[in-house]
């Protein structure tokens, strides 16, 4: 096996390792997008980009191997092959959160809609004819 194959073998199994933790790494988000903890859910953001950086890179670093190799051994095939796996692993995974934080902004501004709603009946009165009329909010402000 020469130096450049050798390379390669590391290269696409630290591959594998990376996206194998990404796929860690977003089990943990949609645990955290579910259970509403942002401070973590920022933390974790932060561990996400570092290892998406170091995805990108390491994917240049392998295309550039493979780009001087005239062909891949059958164990490298096999790891590229995993890497593609885990990253279609690693996609759908994150379109699962994508739709997680979705419904969570949809519960939200439907809670928001329900507390506006009741703070207004709150303050309906009537007018002098029994008619409904929204009370004042304060100085100047009507609901």
């Amino acid at each position: 096996m020469t130096e450049q194959a050798s390379q390669l073998t590391q290269a696409l199994s630290r591959q594998v390792d990376q996206m194998t933790s990404l796929a860690v790494l977003l089990d943990k988000e949609l645990q955290l997008i579910s259970s509403r903890d942002a401070e973590s859910l920022m933390n974790l953001l932060d561990d996400k980009t570092a290892l998406l950086t170091s995805i990108q890179a390491l994917d240049a670093n392998i295309e550039h191997i493979v780009d001087n190799h005239d062909s891949l051994s059958e164990e490298d095939e096999a790891l590229m092959a995993d890497a593609k796996k885990l990253l279609e692993d690693c996609k759908y995974r994150t379109q699962v959160n994508q739709k997680a934080v979705e419904q969570g902004q949809l519960r939200l501004t439907h809670l928001r809609n329900l507390m506006m709603e009741v703070r207004a009946k709150e303050s309906l009165t009537y007018d002098k004819k029994g008619k409904p009329k929204g009370g004042t909010l304060g100085s100047g402000v009507s609901a």
